[in-house]
């Protein structure tokens, strides 16, 4: 079954109606400059709040390692998903598990596949829309041919302009280990719309590949 992660988590309401509906893991950014941003301390409290398989994952952009783990420990955040500039060698010297997001604008993306695949705490990757103006959340879609050939060979959530309108089909498509949506499920930027929520997870749920 797909994983499905509701990224984005600004306070404990938007989490309970997220992990009532069926994720299996939450995104808390940690990246100050977008409007999803949450405090360190809001992000702690929603996390102890949570049943122990729902996955909490904190969102970094070009942050020091140091800081990464500092909040992640903070935090209680199992997972660092990086969706920055990070190097491979970033990711393998962070100490910390990560998904790394790669964003989708051409065949390079296979290059950088290549070069983070093996490294010890790469567990996977984020394939977003490639943007010039945001890291993510821009709600843009990939290019689903060529995130289904990623697909193929390493480990991807898929990213980038998904809704309940549209997730079935994506998956059907890309065939990917699970989906991460949140600009898609939102009443405003850092605010969900519970119906729309649920509504993403039930498509989600309906796929079988």
């Amino acid at each position: 079954m797909v994983k499905i992660k509701i990224c984005g988590i600004t306070n404990v309401d938007d989490a309970a109606v997220a992990v009532s509906a069926g994720a299996d893991a939450l995104g808390f950014i940690m990246y100050r400059k977008s409007p999803r941003f949450v405090e360190p301390a809001v992000a702690r409290a929603i996390i102890a709040g949570l049943p122990p398989f729902v996955l909490p994952i904190g969102v970094f952009v070009n942050e020091e390692a140091g800081v990464v783990r500092s909040l992640m420990d903070e935090c209680g955040l199992a997972l660092a998903q990086l969706h920055g500039d990070e190097s491979a060698s970033y990711c393998q010297t962070l100490g910390r598990p990560a998904l790394k997001a790669l964003r989708l604008k051409d065949r390079s993306v296979f290059l950088a596949l290549a070069e983070f695949q093996g490294r010890a705490n790469t567990r996977g990757f984020v394939i977003d829309a490639f943007s010039d103006q945001a890291y993510g959340g821009t709600g843009q879609t990939v290019d689903w041919t060529l995130a289904e050939e990623a697909a193929r060979s390493a480990s991807i959530l898929l990213a980038g302009g998904l809704t309940s309108s549209n997730v079935a089909e994506a998956i059907q498509r890309v065939r990917p280990y699970g989906v991460d949506v949140s600009s898609g499920v939102e009443a405003s930027p850092g605010k969900k719309d519970p119906a729309k929520v649920r509504a993403f997870v039930a498509a989600a749920r309906l796929v079988s590949i």
